[in-house]
């Protein structure tokens, strides 16, 4: 499977397709190489080793005494070395040996009066010699290797002829027809064994080409796929090789960059998250002005306007003058509330404001902030319900809680309707304290629960107006509570509202 998607990567000439014709052109170059070698010079190498052998035999025939071998005109085998017969055997060699006189001879193979008879025409130079002279010694032992043709028989022979050192004459003769048949026989052989070779080989060399090419073509696949980034793909093919450690290198290398691309990826996140965060920061920026602006705009008009009044003189009885210092008094004293709240909830929001963690009675802070309030409840003709009597102790910044009831409880009396009753609870379960504010009017809009927690949201802004709310009581309330790492938070009912949080009581 894996060669078939090497294959399609590369369809035209694929690594294990060159590297196959590379090693199979290289084995038919070389057999064809060796089989026109063997064609042109197999024959003359025979040739060469043929003289090679008569002239072994010329050697061992030198050593031969006459007498010794022949007894009453015949040959006594025995008497011959087993070298000379072994050679002259297998070798298909006849011979003669004469003496100078031409009154003894030995001989070996066939045709023995005729090898005798061309010895002696040679010797007395009664033959003509019309044989291609293949090597000749002059010298006190003489001898001539030719290569001629019988008209008898029509057929080629090597002959060796001449001069012992002890005068005797000598004839050896091999038919060349031998040689011929031989080198025939093995060219066809060869060619037959080559064309079997070449196809075991082929299918030799497929296999090894396949198997040297398989991890290289699955590298080339988890290159492509790291290209892709898809970095599960791993090597795990097993050469034993070089390739090891390339597919290694590639495995971490695509843990590498996986590990890289996630950083970029999370950089990247990171850094849309803080251009995100930095356009709402920008918004935040100008929904702030604006609202400051908006919130500056009416008193600071209205200052203007009765001060320009006082100096007009447009009213001359002192009890329209107090009235217009009063309307200035009470909007200054609302943008200075407001500007103070602003500068609070900013330190508490970047936490400028250390936290003074201490452990005090909640239920007395509540009395006392019900107590210090109890003017403005009477005034809206309201009552409080506080039913806990009990101290509860709980940790935290007690100045920063009491700023929160605070909030609460003025959030209540503003909006009191209906009954126009305020229920304050304390309730402790599992080591926390929970305070929840409740007052009876109209519930809040759903739409609007959501933004209640943002700076200058007013769900009545026309109500809020009136007693003179910024928008801003609630938002001190979270930044409060969420640099306690305390819950809090707002719950509607048919007929009133709850807000709540919590504190820990150990």
């Amino acid at each position: 499977m894996k060669n078939n998607k090497c294959a399609k990567v590369k369809r035209v000439k694929s690594l294990q397709t060159q590297i196959l014709v590379l090693l199979f052109g290289v084995l038919l170059i070389s057999m064809v190489s060796i089989a026109t070698i063997n064609h042109f010079f197999l024959e003359k190498y025979y040739i060469v080793k043929k003289i090679d052998t008569l002239l072994k035999v010329k050697d061992e025939i030198n050593d031969l005494n006459i007498d010794d071998v022949v007894a009453k005109d015949y040959i006594v085998e025995e008497n011959v070395p087993e070298k000379l017969i072994s050679l002259s055997a297998q070798n298909n060699l006849s011979w003669v040996l004469i003496t100078d006189d031409n009154t003894q001879y030995i001989y070996w193979g066939q045709n023995t009066n005729f090898l005798r008879n061309r010895l002696f025409g040679y010797a007395y130079k009664l033959i003509e010699n019309n044989g291609r002279i293949l090597r000749k010694v002059n010298g006190k032992s003489s001898y001539v290797v030719q290569l001629v043709k019988d008209n008898n028989t029509s057929m080629d022979f090597i002959e060796c002829w001449g001069v012992l050192r002890n005068g005797n004459y000598f004839l050896i003769r091999t038919p060349l027809e031998s040689i011929k048949e031989s080198v025939a026989i093995s060219n066809t052989f060869y060619f037959e064994i080559g064309f079997i070779v070449l196809v075991i080989s082929g299918c030799v060399m497929w296999i090894f080409t396949r198997k040297i090419t398989r991890p290289i073509c699955e590298l080339t696949i988890l290159s492509k796929k790291m290209a892709s980034l898809e970095f599960e793909a791993k090597y795990t093919s097993n050469t034993g090789n070089e390739i090891d450690a390339l597919g290694e290198s590639f495995n971490r290398m695509s843990t590498e960059l996986e590990g890289t691309i996630s950083q970029l990826k999370l950089s990247n996140t990171q850094l849309e998250m803080d251009i995100k965060r930095k356009n709402e920061i920008d918004e935040m920026r100008k929904e702030f002005l604006d609202n400051v602006s908006h919130e500056l705009k009416t008193p600071i008009a209205l200052i203007q306007g009765y001060a320009e009044g006082l100096k007009d003189n447009i009213s001359e009885d002192n009890e329209s003058r107090e009235f217009y210092c009063n309307v200035i008094i009470d909007e200054s004293a609302k943008m200075n509330k407001l500007v103070r709240n602003l500068l609070t909830l900013n330190n508490l929001e970047y936490g400028n404001e250390d936290l003074s963690m201490e452990r005090f009675d909640i239920v007395s802070l509540i009395k006392s902030v019900v107590l210090s309030m109890n003017i403005m409840i009477e005034k809206k003709g309201g009552s409080v319900i506080f039913a806990n009597n009990e101290p509860v102790y709980v940790w935290g910044d007690e100045f920063k809680i009491e700023e929160v009831v605070t909030n609460y409880l003025s959030n209540a009396i503003h909006h009191l309707s209906g009954k126009k009753q305020i229920i304050i609870k304390v309730v402790s379960e599992e080591e926390k304290a929970t305070v929840s504010v409740f007052n009876t009017g109209e519930p809040i809009p759903e739409e609007d629960i959501p933004y209640l927690w943002t700076k200058f949201f007013k769900v009545d802004k026309a109500r809020t107006r009136e007693y003179g709310g910024s928008g801003i009581g609630l938002s001190i309330v979270k930044a409060i509570m969420e640099s306690h790492g305390q819950k809090y938070g707002v719950k509607d009912y048919d007929n009133g509202v709850e807000f709540y949080f919590t504190l820990d009581e150990k």
